[in-house]
């Protein structure tokens, strides 16, 4: 089956086509969740955090050199989340390079990040968050422009996988069944009773009992504790982890019987798209229109023919600080200590700090996350109540929710070492080729102290450079802009003074970032 004709927007069924050539991996990269806060919050969610899991990653080289030992897990704590998923799909024998979707406020983190690997992607921005189906159909719009047999493997950007090879054996699996005119989903077979996931009833065995691929009898929701041990007894069921494959044409020809409306918005969204430097918009008017639901929701629990395909351990949503502390290497009493961390009788528990000395004592079962502007102290057994306590943060409309004391911007970060009703201190560390937007504040002078490095200030007519222990004053009013032009790290203190200090005091007239505003006059952060 082929979706024909982008422009008419036909529909033409054929005989069922074989898919062999390299699969397109579409990593979704929109979310903001905070079941992990303090540590992950709304602009630096965990997809982009260290978390010190363990992944079967490997390089090219690696891979081929040693074939035979593909299962082998490899110690990745330098990566991220996101970084981990972007190396499963680096072989390009497999796989051609990643399609990132994100939101427009991650994508310097996300374009970071992978630069960090030098990985080369492409990245969509979605200008409001619409759920997984609208973003799902965009891509599948824009692969069938490039590619009509394109298949696409759809992976979440926050999962870690232990073992790698097995992921690899089972995409194989769902090849066959694409190649039946499935859309194929994974499903993980369950450990224990989990009420945090949702599940996956599966059917009779289809091709043959070698592929171990299943017809779906059904979708289920997070079920209470009694239905989540009478799911693992029966063998019948498989956690939803949200992976998928299947041909954009054959999701596209699905989807259009049941929500032909989502297509219609997508593609006119995805047709006054505009390139932004590296990334592409999607216009937000139509966009704006599509549906707001998950491909579960709008899709998988209607389709005709959907296959699950099982996976046998080695993944985990590292969506708790309960799983954080499952995947965590653990001392002999069971704790798993990051950072500046001393615990005298402490077991079974979760400690982790982001700069404080943290201490604790006789306690078990416990987590406790510190960070230098917030503290979470919790037993596991309040694992799934995290999100009750973030929502009590929104209600107090609480800056920790959504922001860590170190912000990170395309140019480089800021961290706020003091603050008062009329002034603050910041520490900024420009990075080598880091050029701020040429601006100015109407509310706020600053004064500059280099700490480190040399900058060039630009301040009205005049170039000036500043070097360590060197300061400058910048008038409100003042047209000014910071470049580092050197190789290393620029570092200086910022005093801001004024009646008012908020971030959005900033006019830009230049930007190499593209964080201006547009004609509609929303501004590009």
């Amino acid at each position: 089956m082929r979706l024909n004709s982008m422009g008419k927007n036909k529909l033409q069924r054929e005989d069922k086509m074989i898919y062999t050539h390299r699969i397109y991996p579409v990593i979704l990269s929109g979310g903001g969740g905070v079941r992990l806060w303090p540590l992950s919050r709304g602009l630096h969610p965990k997809q982009f955090l260290n978390l010190a899991c363990t992944d079967a990653v490997k390089s090219e080289k690696s891979r081929q050199s040693e074939q035979s030992k593909q299962s082998e897990k490899v110690e990745q704590s330098e990566h991220s989340l996101l970084q981990q998923t972007l190396l499963r799909v680096n072989d390009s024998n497999r796989f051609h390079k990643p399609i990132v979707i994100s939101n427009v406020e991650h994508r310097f983190l996300v374009a970071e990040q992978a630069r960090a690997l030098g990985m080369d992607l492409d990245i969509i921005l979605e200008p409001v968050a619409r759920n997984t189906a609208p973003a799902i159909t965009v891509v599948a719009l824009k692969l069938l422009t490039m590619d009509p047999l394109a298949v696409m493997l759809v992976l979440p950007s926050d999962h870690m996988m232990s073992n790698l090879q097995q992921f690899l054996d089972k995409l194989e699996c769902g090849l066959a069944a694409v190649n039946e005119g499935n859309l194929v989903t994974f499903g993980v077979s369950p450990t224990k009773p989990e009420t945090g996931f949702g599940y996956i009833q599966k059917g009779e065995a289809i091709i043959d009992e070698a592929y171990k691929i299943y017809n779906v009898k059904a979708f289920v929701e997070k079920p209470d504790i009694d239905t989540a041990n009478q799911y693992l007894k029966s063998g019948d069921y498989l956690w939803n982890c949200g992976i998928f494959l299947f041909s954009a044409n054959q999701y596209l020809l699905e989807l259009k019987e049941l929500h032909p409306d989502v297509i219609e918005a997508c593609q006119e969204s995805l047709a006054n798209a505009t390139q932004d430097l590296d990334f592409l918009r999607l216009e937000i008017v139509s966009f704006s229109r599509s549906l707001n639901q998950s491909i579960d929701y709008a899709l998988m629990e209607k389709a005709k023919k959907v296959a699950v395909v099982p996976i046998e351990g080695g993944w985990s949503d590292v969506g708790s600080w309960e799983a954080v502390w499952e995947q965590g290497t653990k001392d002999e009493h069971g704790n798993v200590l990051r950072g500046d961390v001393i615990v005298q009788n402490v077991r079974e528990s979760y400690v982790h700090s982001e700069g404080p000395l943290v201490t604790v004592m006789g306690l078990d079962n416990v987590v406790v996350v510190a960070m230098p502007d917030a503290v979470l102290v919790m037993s596991r057994a309040s694992n799934q109540n995290v999100k009750d306590l973030t929502n009590v943060l929104r209600l107090q409309n609480r800056s920790e929710l959504d922001t860590h004391p170190k912000v990170l911007r395309p140019w480089g970060s800021y961290q706020i070492v003091d603050v008062d009703n009329q002034w603050k201190v910041k520490r900024l560390v420009v990075k080598p080729g880091g050029i701020l937007s040429l601006q100015k504040h109407e509310h706020r002078s600053e004064h500059w102290v280099v700490l480190n490095g040399i900058g060039k200030v630009t301040r009205d007519h005049e170039i000036l450079w500043l070097r360590e222990n060197e300061s400058i004053d910048i008038p409100a009013g003042a047209i000014h802009r910071l470049e580092n032009t050197t190789e290393l790290d620029l570092v200086l203190i910022e005093v801001q003074t004024g009646h008012y200090l908020g971030e959005d005091d900033i006019i830009r007239l230049e930007d190499v970032y593209g964080r201006l505003k547009t004609k509609t006059g929303v501004e590009y952060v």
